[in-house]
């Protein structure tokens, strides 16, 4: 009886004690089988976005909505490995996916503190849960991760897990993947990252945003320090590591700092050409599409534009801050501070900053990501009278300017400005099209207007070879003598208003030879020649280049460059004169892949010489490749002569009141037009000229691309005859200058003149 007394409370007890484990258990055999399939795991498809490759294979840009780069768990640095189980999951290969004490003890903290705050995900869990389950803190929202993280334990091996988990995790930025973040933060690939920047990576997935080393570098520090001191307390770094990683100073990479080389512009090209043909499967299937551009060229391309725009700036002056920030009586914080610049845009090398103290001699300067600049010497010049005191209150620098600031080689700090000119670059070969570099604006987060191929400007003098060209084909030779002298035009003849043209330096200087009309851009004699070919003519001849009728209005002023022309249609034009006489269209795609690598587009270019259309005799190419070489030597763009090389050829360009400054040059490998002008057309001052503004842009580019190319040598056509001629164009066995003709128009030898007619009366005959 006594036995029994005490039996049955007892087993009550029991019953009691097991029930919720019970019910557990009954819950658990009926969830599982309700349980998502694993397919979405096994057979791993992530969104991958559109990949854009230089020639080389370097990452030029991507779009999509999230930045992935899939890699094999073989793949991974073990140091990753092990910073990620640090910070995540030291227990990870031990465990069967539910780290039992951990779980206890985040229930004990839940039920004590009233609500769900602290969580024990290991890696299974949180693959569990980034792959079929929301992020709220409940109770059901974790037995089912636990439910479906013992499902994947059962079906996948433990490196397979851990690397859906580094393919998958969300770290930021838009990244989605270890690998990827590698590239948005530091632009490297996971093997090529130090134990510090893996730490940084490690610490993301519990707080991507609060830990995010763009936005908040001094949390991410914190977080990274976490992670190593974990790195060590579980052996996986020694006492040296841990020191030399502490102390590593870590910068990550902006948004317009994430690829080896900016190729922004040239990168939306691409998006536009792929849409079009895929739609939205565009931006989540993993397309691939390799350019022709070279990195090399393009970054060269790139800071060619950059370097020569601020240049130009500062030749203009600084016109003062951004704006002010108030920095509450010199009591602002560091984190109020960067706040404060949260919003206001980057370009490149031109940090944003707040100046903290100002003086005529000194500036001390919070600078965008916490870096302090200390400006002194010739790094205040540029902006010297904007700390006077007679300078206007919204045009000083006071403490709370918003001001840009820059370091140069020497790592020396110096004040800038975002330039308000805007500037083009684009080469390509005259052989097939393929384009080598393209840059259509100095920042394309600043403006996306693509200059390139969407900015309709005046050529200007630049348009003029196409003019001489035409002549050649109507009898003119270089040695054809034209009067440089003035002329007055009624409505009639201009299409608009009475018009007396001038030379660009206001003199005239009579008679001269073709050839120096064009290597001194003598205006009068481009007019004169299109006088004696006819405008008509004209405008129907340029559209053998490449150029639209409509464009040019056959008026007297296209022989000036008064039409309309891209840069991308001056550089299918000139290259026509480089390679010979052929017409070839520039691309810029060269092959689009699936993400398995199956070719899905290929380029078939039209090649000069082989299948191309030879849209002008190879002996107008020749002559026009001649004058335009003299140009370099002798004329307007004298200045490239500093390159070392005498294969060079091209025309400058310079509209009326300079509103736009161009060049346009080509040796016989490679193209490149170079453009300078306001979007809202102004004048670029007065003493801006297409030698002065844009050929710079255009040699610095060459410089270094035609760095190890050989020179080379044009050689005369046949059915071409060099004569030696005199001053007046005429042949003459004594001349000293050499000029080269069609065999069918060679001019008269001096001692030809007819009886009874003097020299110069021969010389007037053929004069424009």
């Amino acid at each position: 009886m006594n036995l029994r007394w005490w039996l049955y409370p007892a087993i009550a007890a029991l019953a009691l004690a097991l029930l919720p484990l019970l019910l557990l258990l009954f819950a658990a055999m009926l969830t599982y089988p309700l349980l998502p399939s694993l397919e979405v795991l096994t057979d791993y498809r992530p969104k991958i976005p559109l990949r854009v490759y230089s020639a080389e294979g370097a990452l030029l840009g991507e779009f999509g909505e999230e930045r992935r780069a899939l890699v094999k768990i073989g793949e991974v640095p073990d140091m990753m490995k092990k910073a990620i189980l640090a910070a995540e999951d030291d227990r990870f290969y031990e465990h069967g996916g539910i780290d039992y004490a951990g779980v206890l003890r985040a229930a004990y903290s839940n039920f004590t503190s009233g609500g769900a705050k602290q969580g024990a995900s290991t890696i299974t869990m949180q693959v569990a849960r980034n792959f079929f389950l929301s992020k709220e803190k409940t109770l059901s929202r974790k037995f089912n991760e636990v439910m479906l993280a013992l499902k994947i334990e059962h079906n996948l091996n433990k490196d397979e897990i851990l690397q859906l988990y580094i393919n998958q995790i969300y770290l930021g930025q838009r990244a989605y993947g270890f690998a990827a973040a590698a590239q948005v933060y530091f632009g490297k690939n996971l093997d090529q990252l130090n134990t510090a920047e893996m730490a940084m990576l490690a610490g993301l997935p519990k707080a991507p945003s609060a830990f995010n080393p763009v936005v908040n570098p001094k949390r991410a520090k914190l977080r990274q320090m976490y992670v190593l001191r974990r790195m060590h307390e579980l052996r996986f770094i020694d006492d040296a590591q841990l020191e030399a990683a502490q102390q590593q100073h870590l910068v990550a990479k902006h948004g317009n700092q994430e690829y080896p080389v900016k190729a922004d512009y040239l990168a939306e090209m691409v998006r536009q050409v792929v849409y079009e043909r895929y739609q939205e499967d565009t931006y989540t299937q993993g397309i691939r599409v390799y350019t022709t551009i070279r990195q090399q060229d393009q970054a060269a391309a790139y800071k060619a534009v950059r370097k020569d725009v601020l240049e130009y700036d500062q030749r203009h002056g600084y016109r003062g801050p951004e704006g002010y920030i108030d920095l509450r009586n010199g009591n602002a914080t560091d984190e109020q501070m960067e706040d404060a610049l949260q919003d206001i845009t980057d370009s490149d090398d031109l940090v944003p900053a707040v100046v903290q103290q100002a003086g005529p001699k000194s500036v001390r300067a919070y600078c965008k990501g916490g870096q302090i600049a200390e400006i002194t010497g010739d790094g205040l010049k540029f902006a010297q009278r904007a700390l006077g005191e007679k300078a206007a209150l919204n045009q000083r620098i006071r403490a709370g300017s918003l001001i840009r600031v820059q370091q140069n080689e020497k790592g020396v700090w110096q004040i800038t400005q975002l330039p308000q000119v805007e500037a083009a670059f684009v080469s390509a070969s005259p052989h097939d099209g393929a384009i080598y570099s393209l840059v259509g604006g100095f920042d394309f987060s600043r403006n996306q207007f693509n200059h390139v191929v969407q900015a309709w400007r005046q050529p200007g003098s630049s348009f003029k070879p196409f003019i001489y060209s035409a002549a050649l084909e109507k009898g003119f030779t270089p040695a054809s003598v034209i009067n440089d002298a003035p002329l007055v035009f009624g409505a009639a003849e201009t299409g608009s208003e009475a018009w007396q043209p001038k030379n660009y330096d206001g003199k005239f200087e009579g008679p001269m030879r073709m050839r120096q009309g064009l290597t001194k851009s003598k205006n009068l004699v481009s007019i004169r020649i299109l006088q004696a070919i006819t405008p008509q003519y004209a405008q129907d001849y340029v559209t053998k280049f490449g150029f639209d009728a409509t464009k040019h209005p056959p008026y007297l002023t296209m022989a000036l460059g008064a039409g309309s022309v891209t840069p991308m249609q001056l550089l299918a034009g000139y290259s026509v004169f480089a390679n010979g006489g052929f017409r070839i269209t520039p691309y810029l795609i060269q092959r689009i892949e699936d993400n398995k690598g199956n070719i899905l587009n290929q380029a078939a270019p039209v090649v000069a010489g082989e299948n191309a259309e030879q849209v002008i005799d190879v002996r107008n190419a020749y002559s026009m490749v001649s004058m335009m070489q003299d140009v370099v030597r002798h004329g307007t763009a004298t200045r490239a002569m500093q390159l070392g090389r005498h294969d060079l050829a091209g025309k400058t360009g310079t509209t009326s009141d300079s509103m736009d400054a161009w060049f346009c040059g080509f040796q016989p490998t490679i193209v490149g037009i170079s453009w300078i002008g306001f979007d809202n057309p102004r004048s670029l001052g007065d003493k801006e000229t297409g030698g002065g503004a844009a050929l710079p842009i255009w040699m610095d580019y060459m410089s270094k691309v035609l760095k190890d190319v050989p020179e080379a040598v044009y050689s005369m056509p046949g059915n071409m005859v060099a004569a030696r001629i005199n001053n007046n164009g005429l042949r003459d066995a004594n001349g000293e200058l050499v000029e080269y003709f069609y065999q069918e128009n060679l001019p008269p030898e001096q001692s030809a003149t007819p009886a009874g007619q003097s020299q110069n009366e021969a010389v007037k005959d053929q004069l424009f």
